[in-house]
């Protein structure tokens, strides 16, 4: 049991007789016990982090699909190209025969954002004025061995700020597009 223990409380040798003081003791146990519960209690009841994860859909891996691909516009199109040191080439069509591009640009509000935005805002005006149903923009995003992780992350968090809904991770290059990429 833990006490407090504040003095003597009496008496010497010799002299006057005094009545005698009783020790003060203070029972600590109590105190200890409700500070045990109370740090148990907030332990238990505090959320710790978590992780933080996006959601992806993958296709699935079935070698006897016979599925035909599915034909898209191209007008619709944009293609991301990341490369290494933090290059990211851009075209919208078909390289062929771009709409737009190809050409360099930075990441961030100023660079890529804002041309999503941009691309994002035609390709709606041309599928109203072709009388299709409102159709946005399908981004193609194609990593390269070279890029790093950081820069396919802050791509998907581009694709979630300026609200493009289709898109994919290609990983495949064409001949043309390694070119294009690898030119300094």
């Amino acid at each position: 049991m833990a006490e407090l223990n504040t003095g003597d409380g009496g008496g010497g040798k010799g002299g006057k007789v005094r009545s005698k003081k009783q020790n003060s003791k203070v029972d600590l146990t109590a105190m200890v016990d409700l500070a045990f519960l109370l740090i148990t209690f907030f332990m238990l009841t505090t959320s710790l982090s978590k992780p933080k994860a996006m959601d992806l859909s993958l296709p699935d891996k079935d070698p006897d699909d016979k599925t035909p691909p599915v034909k898209v516009d191209e007008n619709r199109t944009m293609t991301i190209m990341l490369g290494e040191n933090n290059k990211m080439v851009y075209y919208m069509g078909l390289l062929a025969t771009p709409k737009v591009g190809p050409k360099d640009i930075s990441y961030g509000k100023d660079g890529i954002r804002r041309e999503l935005l941009k691309q994002k805002k035609e390709v709606l005006a041309y599928s109203t004025a072709q009388g299709k149903p409102k159709n946005g923009i399908i981004v193609i995003i194609k990593p390269t061995k070279k890029s790093n992780y950081r820069n396919l992350v802050d791509m998907l968090d581009e694709m979630a700020i300026t609200g493009v809904d289709t898109y994919a991770i290609v990983p495949e290059f064409s001949p043309e597009e390694t070119k294009l990429i690898d030119k300094k």
